[in-house]
């Protein structure tokens, strides 16, 4: 080669005896100077020389930079290229299922993967969050009760004009949280609006009080007849607990929580369709890919089977490209 020739960085890998991917964390730490030409990366001949006459030593690299590491060069060269989708960056999740949290766990451990943000917020603001740009991944389990779907007409109107995809997670039943025994017999939606039955409602927004509000109107129900209908609380543990300490007589919800909270018997009602939502133009990275590798492995699918309670038929399926 000529004193003055460019090299690419798998020239310049095979010059130094190391990874493409350690020449890549090189240049990105500033201990090898290099340009761009086009999209391209290149390095002139005389700064590997330099380089190389300063002794740097290898063992001095971070220990995550490993040889051969094909991922991890791709990662480095779309954080050089200037991409915020790189491991740098933490990905905010919304949603409120366990699920979600072993998800951010694995993500955090998966070679391509990065930190996750847990935010625990209703499948309508979770949307909402991710139109907005303040999410990266929201789940949702809203019920179209004119059409008997779920979440897809929901995505395409709040994240209007945004491709995005939906990806199934898992199928859980939603039904009514009572004292043990079932004392009062409730076995039906039309059953809330007796006088004698007190219910605590979940917070605006979220699919479980979607499910409520579409069956009420679906059915002609009159909400001003639900005693407790206004009084409200923020997750599915939090309404069967007050069913269990009898604060209230009746509750929605899926059928895990009542598992966890003594005293109370769950009356299955519907199944329904829990699924997380990503924009199109984020499936192409790195950290977005990881999370269907993820959602796709057998070793997340047993854990999940581990927890119990849920039909992972359809797990990682791309259920509809909105």
């Amino acid at each position: 080669m000529k004193e003055g020739s460019s090299l690419t960085p798998e020239e310049v890998a095979s010059i130094l005896n190391i990874a493409k991917n350690t020449v890549y964390e090189l240049i990105k730490r500033g201990e090898l100077t290099a340009y761009r030409v086009g999209r391209k990366l290149r390095v002139d001949l005389q700064d590997v020389e330099t380089y190389k006459k300063k002794g740097k030593k290898l063992e001095s690299l971070p220990s995550n930079i490993t040889a051969g590491t094909g991922s991890l060069t791709q990662q480095i060269e779309t954080s050089l290229e200037g991409d915020q989708s790189s491991s740098s960056q933490r990905l905010v999740i919304c949603g409120q299922d366990v699920i979600l949290d072993v998800l951010a766990r694995h993500l955090e451990r998966h070679p391509n993967g990065t930190r996750a943000f847990r935010h625990h917020v209703g499948s309508l603001s979770g949307l909402l969050a991710l139109y907005q740009g303040k999410a990266h991944l929201a789940s949702s389990h809203l019920w179209d009760g004119d059409n008997d779907i779920y979440n897809l007409n929901y995505v395409r109107y709040i994240l209007c004009g945004i491709p995005s995809v939906i990806i199934h997670m898992a199928c859980r039943m939603q039904g009514f949280y009572v004292a043990k025994g079932n004392p009062k017999g409730i076995k039906t939606w039309q059953d809330l609006t007796r006088p004698d039955l007190v219910l605590i409602n979940r917070e605006k927004g979220c699919g479980t009080r979607v499910l409520l509000d579409e069956q009420i109107r679906k059915l002609g129900l009159d909400r001003k007849q639900i005693s407790g209908y206004e009084k409200e609380e923020n997750s599915h543990l939090a309404v069967a607990s007050a069913v269990s300490r009898g604060e209230a007589d009746v509750a929605l919800g899926h059928e895990k929580a009542s598992l966890q909270v003594r005293g109370i018997d769950f009356v299955p009602l519907q199944k329904e369709r829990f699924e997380l939502v990503i924009k199109k133009e984020d499936m192409e990275k790195l950290p977005f890919q990881a999370v269907i590798e993820i959602l796709q492995s057998r070793e997340f699918k047993n854990e999940l089977q581990g927890l119990g309670d849920y039909d992972l038929t359809e797990l990682g399926d791309i259920i509809a490209e909105v």
